[in-house]
């Protein structure tokens, strides 16, 4: 078995082993992955943090050692705070880094990847917050725009902004939005839900496809097109602006 680190700020995870292939996901620097099969220039890898797998190019990634991976797996998690930020190698060479990027083997402003330390002086996360963090931070995504696959501030889709938000508060969930579904309390209505849970919303066929996080007052913050804040009925989302609704609610769930 081989393994490899994100050595990049952000990289695509693609369904096949070519370029002009779906992007389902992206790596942020410092998450680290199984490498299920290597050819002449894809990998497919299974991610530590979430099990989900896909192809990257090998050009975008470093292998490291089994005893650096299972030390990864086994240490603290400390992620960057900074929506944008950078990092520096021994040579003063500056690589941009996105929030919630994981910083690996973090001590004292250093970190390491393989054989190459470097320096990050910016914020830190490393401890589980309350609840009542979750909606503080899913608002540094508001008005980020729609990417299908995309986990960050410069483009997210539905299930990657609402898992970057509990992640970032220290919880995790599933990659896809049918997948988180299948996690924490089932909810029977939108009045026993408090803000920070999750509610779910399927298409005609009954398949879970979005999914938002409640806020306070019959309000949800979703990415639909962008980060952005509708109102939220026993029908669905309620666009504001299009005066209408997009999505029927299928269910609630409680994670924490």
């Amino acid at each position: 078995m081989r393994y490899g680190i994100c050595n990049l700020s952000i990289i695509p995870l693609r369904k096949e082993a070519s370029e002009s292939s779906e992007m389902v996901s992206q790596l942020l620097f410092g998450e680290h992955f199984k490498v299920l099969e290597k050819r002449k220039n894809w990998s497919k890898i299974r991610l530590h943090f979430d099990g989900y797998e896909g192809y990257l190019d090998n050009k975008q990634y470093i292998e490291i050692t089994e005893e650096d991976y299972t030390s990864l797996s086994k240490s603290e998690t400390v992620l960057s705070g900074e929506l944008i930020d950078f990092i520096s190698d021994t040579n003063s060479n500056l690589s941009t880094i996105c929030i919630g990027s994981r910083l690996p083997f973090y001590n004292a402003k250093k970190i390491n990847l393989g054989d190459q330390e470097y320096t990050y002086e910016g914020n830190i996360i490393s401890k589980k917050l309350d609840k009542q963090y979750l909606l503080k931070t899913a608002f540094m995504y508001l008005n980020a725009p729609y990417l299908w696959g995309g986990k960050t501030p410069f483009g997210v889709d539905c299930s990657g902004f609402t898992q970057m938000v509990y992640k970032l508060c220290g919880y995790q969930l599933s990659r896809e939005a049918k997948q988180q579904a299948t996690q924490g309390e089932v909810l029977s209505f939108i009045e026993e839900s408090e803000p920070g849970d999750l509610a779910f919303f399927d298409d005609n066929e009954g398949v879970i496809t979005h999914v938002g996080i409640i806020m306070k007052d019959n309000y949800i913050i979703h990415a639909h097109g962008k980060v952005r804040i509708d109102r939220l009925d026993h029908s669905g989302i309620y666009n504001v602006d299009l005066k209408r609704h997009t999505h029927k609610l299928r269910v609630i769930k409680k994670i924490i």
